[in-house]
């Protein structure tokens, strides 16, 4: 079986789940030409500040700026959403994004 990142992240307790998330949202979804990869980025990430999933975050987060958001662009959504979401989310998001940061620079 191919290595994707459902299947390495949940195949091995759920397959199904791991198969539909690369198969559905990761080869499909995300694919549609009508939002550039970028675009979803940016909205996946405030989806997820805004529902705290933290969990998912980090990963959402280094794909925003491998699909071209900036950092500038991530610390002014979190900036943005805090007024929207809740400081905790923000706060939470800030510190998520600090840490990718310091590790893509050393």
């Amino acid at each position: 079986m191919t290595a994707t990142p459902g299947r390495n992240s949940i195949g091995d307790i759920t397959p199904k789940l791991a198969e539909l998330t690369d198969d559905v949202l990761y080869a499909d979804v995300w694919e549609r030409p009508q939002l550039s990869k970028r675009d979803r980025s940016l909205a996946t990430v405030a989806a997820l500040v805004a529902l705290y999933r933290a969990d998912e975050l980090d990963m959402h987060l280094g794909s925003a700026l491998d699909n071209g958001v900036t950092a500038e662009e991530l610390i002014e959504t979190i900036t943005h959403l805090a007024f929207y979401t809740g400081w905790p989310c923000a706060v939470t998001a800030a510190k998520q994004l600090r840490a990718l940061l310091d590790g893509r620079n050393s």
